[in-house]
């Protein structure tokens, strides 16, 4: 148990944390992001919806490398936004932590998108009504009503969000590289333990990258049942 506690301290733990905390505030954006994108979807007549849907459906099928040049494209230092944040801020979203969590949002986005408005579309419009009638405003009527008839499909889709952002690589290398200690997470973290022969630390990473998607997994399947 010791050894375990003195582990996860240790600096070899350091893609772990990294990975968690990429993983987290990505999901975080993807959840805002896909639950506006989802009411859009599912309850609007906004012309062009459906093209707008395909747009952000992209990152599920492109090649990551496409995803991350297309970063670069955006927000690299050699484009507007990119020189812009560089000669205002002395900032770049290159080779930063920050990168990892662009490209992990950007990922996992469809997935909470696509629950998101299932979720809402799901949803019996003659119980909104009802609360309607009780005097309930289009805000009331949604948070006591349609958000939370819609929760558990939203939250089974962002979990498994957040399973594709700790499983994030293609896209993040791209644009954060890997950088030990600073943008190296579990799965860049693999990959270079693989390349240096390092098998018992590629097969320790492998094993936390595999138990903690089983959880998610297993959560989410629960939540997508009750849904």
């Amino acid at each position: 148990m010791s050894s375990s506690l003195s582990w996860l301290s240790s600096p070899a733990a350091a893609p772990l944390w990294l990975s968690l905390r990429v993983a987290g505030l990505a999901t975080l954006i993807a959840w805002l992001l896909g639950m506006a994108l989802g009411w859009v979807v599912a309850r609007t007549r906004l012309p062009g919806r459906g093209l707008l849907e395909a747009l952000c459906m992209l990152p599920l099928v492109l090649p990551p490398t496409v995803i991350g040049y297309g970063l670069l494209l955006l927000a690299g230092r050699r484009s507007a936004l990119g020189g812009w944040l560089r000669t205002h801020f002395d900032y770049s979203v290159v080779f930063s932590w920050h990168g990892a969590v662009l490209a992990s949002a950007v990922v996992a986005l469809p997935l909470v998108l696509k629950s998101a408005s299932a979720a809402f579309g799901g949803v019996d419009r003659t119980l909104e009504a009802a609360a309607r009638t009780l005097r309930q405003s289009s805000w009331g009527v949604f948070m006591r009503v349609t958000l939370p008839l819609a929760a558990p499909g939203i939250l089974a889709g962002t979990l498994l969000a957040f399973a594709r952002a700790m499983g994030e690589f293609g896209a993040s290398l791209m644009i954060a590289g890997s950088i030990p200690g600073r943008t190296q997470t579990l799965s860049m973290a693999i990959y270079d333990a693989v390349q240096a022969g390092d098998d018992d630390t590629a097969l320790v990473l492998v094993l936390i990258t595999s138990v903690l998607s089983v959880a998610v997994l297993l959560v989410s399947n629960r939540l997508f049942s009750r849904g």
